[in-house]
């Protein structure tokens, strides 16, 4: 039995495929099934160490990717794509997987095109509260469709919406259950204060890192702060901050990491009174299954098309408050992070994150990749 994931461009893309594949495992031991060679089809691994660890093949497939804003890059992506849907379908012929399992993003589009060529089964996954054009392209010839908010169903063509399954959003097994000690003790944070967690994203966010900066000394005088900066942005973060910490003696209330690992995010997370985040739909679905009060930085609608979108549908449920990027300012974020800090108000908050996401989503996806792998195995 072969098994093909593909899509994958950030953080929100790869990891769900990480969490059906340990659903998979989980699955084939419970049932006593032959273990499945899994392959990963994508421009780039995103994260080795995590396919190494599920024992997931990664294989390169170029792809080029249509940026929503004017660049010289558009104009040779068309070819880059040709190239990789050539590529792939070599791959996929060699390979013939039972069943191919796409997450959308630019990075799948060839290997859904030529899997729609030599007719692999396609189950096509939509993070998003409103489908992006790869999902919505897949949609069309994809054996089953599953989604993560009910509010993306009505952009599907009407022929393709009894396909249509809500699972939710896949979360790797660790992540939903934070760690309620270590982090406070390991980071020497004040136990007496609120802690607020700040993840700008997989790649961190230079804007909210400037807003941060700038709050801190505000932030600092009645909360820590644990604050992922991203890799590329750690240095600056860093140099500033010491000159901040300095001056306000707030040392030992901040930690900034450039990246959070997994235990790291769960020991962060259990010590956090609030999370600060991008809006991603897999950092959302992570954050309302820790149920943490969040305060959502969407990226601007002019660079993602779905952050905005699935910041409002979180925060209609009560579990969030949204601060549009440019209208964000160190003096609000401080007083919103004050604001939900209140015990009663954080109380409120988490008791409405309940239910919004399913810890049983990768589950749900697994067992269906498998039941059409299967079934593809069968004589016709």
């Amino acid at each position: 039995m072969k098994i093909v994931f593909t899509g994958g461009s950030t953080g929100g893309h790869f990891y769900p495929h990480i969490a059906v594949a340990e659903a998979i495992r989980r699955i084939v031991a419970e049932n006593r099934l032959i273990e499945p060679q899994l392959y990963f089809l994508a421009p780039e691994p995103f994260d080795e160490e995590s396919l190494f660890s599920n024992n997931i093949a990664f294989i390169r497939i170029p792809a080029g990717k249509l940026r929503r804003y004017f660049s010289l890059a558009n104009l040779i992506s068309p070819f880059i794509t040709f190239w990789g849907t050539v590529r792939a379908f070599f791959v996929l012929f060699k390979l013939f997987p039972d069943v191919i399992f796409s997450r959308g993003s630019y990075g799948s589009v060839p290997v859904v095109l030529a899997a729609r060529i030599l007719g692999i089964p396609i189950i096509v996954h939509e993070s998003d509260s409103k489908p992006s054009r790869a999902v919505l392209f897949a949609a069309k010839f994809a054996k089953r469709i599953a989604v993560s908010f009910e509010s993306s169903i009505p952009y599907f063509p009407k022929k393709v919406q009894g396909k249509i399954a809500l699972t939710g959003i896949p979360v790797r097994e660790a992540f939903t259950q934070p760690l309620p000690e270590g982090a406070v003790q390991e980071l020497g944070l004040d136990p007496s204060l609120p802690t607020v967690l700040i993840i700008g994203g997989s790649l961190g966010s230079k804007r909210i890192n400037e807003i941060v900066l700038s709050g801190l000394p505000d932030i600092l005088s009645f909360a820590n702060v644990i604050h992922q900066t991203g890799k590329d942005n750690f240095g600056e973060v860093s140099s500033r901050s010491g000159v901040i910490l300095k001056s306000t003696q707030g040392a030992g209330k901040y930690s900034a990491f450039p990246y959070l690992t997994l235990e790291s995010l769960r020991r962060a997370a259990g010590a956090a009174n609030v999370v600060v985040s991008r809006a991603g739909s897999t950092a959302i679905s992570e954050i309302a299954l820790w149920k943490k009060p969040a305060i959502l930085v969407p990226i601007p609608e002019s660079i993602s098309h779905d952050q905005r979108t699935n910041a409002y549908a979180y925060a209609r449920t009560g579990a969030a408050v949204v601060l549009e990027e440019e209208n964000m300012t160190p003096h609000i974020l401080a007083s919103e992070i004050k604001r939900i800090s209140n015990p009663a108000v954080a109380g409120a908050m988490s008791k409405a994150a309940e239910g919004f996401a399913n810890p049983n989503a990768g589950r749900l996806i697994a067992e269906e990749l498998l039941r059409i792998a299967l079934s593809h195995q069968q004589p016709k």
